[in-house]
């Protein structure tokens, strides 16, 4: 029998829980995937509005348990967080999370609430985990780099006169259906092995080894993505990339929600087993939270990230998606949380500069100033002041 006081304190955290999966669907995840497709008027910003919350609750139910059982368990050694400090983490970094879409500058989602995590298992006396925060600073150091260097090179390379732009806009289709053919969906496996990819759960049709089975159906995806693609763009060639666009933007959305659900219901995993509420649940009132943040408050930073930082068109855009859905692939594989703030922002200054061989493509250097110290500021802010609010309230109390 569940006591009322257990049941009660887990209800205060929950509720902190889905101010936080708003915060993050308005803010990071609800913005951030269709942001070039706005910039490149492929979609209007409501409607983008309207589908990234879609796509992030698909995302969050059938991708989120890595990344939400990372936040919840693998932040802090030593100590299991109670209702009080899941409480205070989750309210401090929605705080700050909401501050920055009503501000109109991106805080980055995933510092804010590493760093209240982090604060608030420090402050119960908990011990670093070092080896997971080499793995989370290694990915956020990264990302700038990568995301922004391959952006710029899809950027130039499809600016190449030699080449028809039709051909790379199709090598690049081939290419995502590569990477969409091999990530893993909860419900396509066993969930002991974290599920399975479409490739390997219809690999089990073909007689012959596994792993050729695998490669035989990667292949057909990348075929089929090629065929798809290709028939549009006879169509019209920016007819073909807009669309090509906005499933890109579709894929980084579905892609978001199975990262950023991870930062809004971590810290509940550890509380949930005392009430014995499974994993899915939280997945799905969490992807719940991220949608209605996405219908109720991302539009603001949509315009704030497709036109404050940079002019966009259906190339820049394209080349800015392809390399933030692999940054947030990987992030979800490996149970590491992530910024999407700094993974569209980075790809987007990428294509800028290609576009503009170099003198950064409209880009506004202020804006991208303060949102940097806007990054550094709160995964700092968030550590220091969950430290100090877990002390102060267990000294009252």
């Amino acid at each position: 029998m569940v006591e009322i006081a257990t049941v009660a304190t887990f209800m205060i955290a929950a509720l902190a829980s889905l101010f936080m999966a708003w915060a993050i669907g308005a803010g990071s995840s609800g913005s951030t995937p269709f942001a070039p497709a706005v910039g490149a008027n492929a979609i209007s910003v409501m409607r983008a509005g309207f589908f990234v919350g879609i796509l992030g609750l698909a995302g969050a139910v059938l991708q989120g348990a890595n990344v939400s059982e990372a936040v919840g368990t693998e932040l802090i050694g030593g100590v299991v967080l109670d209702p009080m400090a899941a409480t205070i983490a989750l309210v401090i970094a929605a705080g700050l999370v909401a501050t920055g879409v009503f501000a109109g500058y991106p805080i980055a989602t995933a510092f804010t609430v590493t760093g209240a995590v982090i604060g608030v298992g420090l402050a119960m006396g908990g011990d670093p985990a070092w080896a997971k925060y080499g793995e989370i600073a290694t990915l956020w150091l990264l990302t700038p780099f990568v995301g922004g260097g391959l952006a710029y090179a899809i950027a130039r390379l499809l600016r190449r006169e030699p080449i028809a732009e039709e051909y790379l806009i199709a090598l690049l289709a081939a290419f995502v259906g590569v990477i969409v053919a091999n990530i893993e969906f909860a419900a396509l496996g066993p969930a002991e092995a974290g599920g399975a990819s479409i490739a390997e759960a219809s690999s089990a049709w073909l007689p012959g080894p596994d792993l050729l089975g695998v490669a035989a159906m990667t292949l057909v995806m990348a075929l089929l993505w090629t065929a798809a693609i290709g028939i549009d763009l006879r169509n019209g060639t920016e007819r073909g990339e807009r669309h090509f666009l906005l499933v890109l933007g579709g894929l980084v959305a579905f892609s978001a929600g199975g990262s950023q659900v991870g930062l809004a219901i971590g810290p509940l995993i550890p509380l949930s087993g005392d009430v014995g509420l499974p994993l899915i649940a939280l997945l799905v009132g969490g992807g719940f939270g991220l949608l209605l943040g996405s219908w109720t408050g991302a539009p603001r930073m949509i315009k704030a990230i497709s036109q404050d930082y940079s002019s966009l068109g259906p190339r820049r855009s394209i080349a800015a998606l392809i390399p933030s859905f692999i940054i947030a692939q990987t992030a979800v594989l490996y149970g590491i949380p992530v910024s999407f703030n700094e993974i569209i922002v980075s790809a987007i200054i990428g294509s800028g500069y290609a576009a503009a061989s170099g003198t950064g493509g409209g880009v506004s250097a202020r804006k991208m100033g303060y949102t940097v110290l806007a990054w550094i500021g709160s995964l700092a802010g968030s550590i220091l002041i969950s430290y100090a609010g877990f002390t102060a309230f267990s000294l009252i109390l």
